[in-house]
């Protein structure tokens, strides 16, 4: 099994998850996060006064799938996020060494 991660720009989400759900993934996390890149941040101007925005709005989103579904779910991601723009993010992939559902007991790919 393998966690795929992907931190991307906020309004990607939706077609990222309905590129997934289009592969037959069920299940994902995801988490409202902020950080920064190659872009380092901008500036912005609120009320006259120009500050510096450092730190970004992204999205993560986190799926574990079986080994052999991973590339694939990594280049769904990819393409459902790109806008060519910088900033579109980046995708991890990890190994997991196990999972469980709580609910009933099933583990590894059974608990997917």
């Amino acid at each position: 099994m393998k966690l795929v991660i992907a931190v991307i720009k906020p309004f990607k989400l939706e077609d990222v998850r309905d590129a997934l759900m289009a592969l037959g993934i069920q299940g994902l996390t995801v988490t409202e996060v902020k950080g920064y890149g190659r872009q380092k941040g901008h500036t912005e101007i609120y009320r006259g006064a120009e500050y510096a925005v450092n730190f970004l709005p992204k999205v993560r989103v986190e799926v574990v799938v079986p080994s052999d579904r991973a590339a694939k779910v990594v280049d769904t991601i990819a393409a459902a996020a790109k806008t060519g723009q910088i900033g579109d993010g980046k995708i991890f992939v990890t190994p997991i060494e196990h999972a469980v559902r709580i609910r009933t007991g099933e583990t590894d790919a059974n608990a997917l």
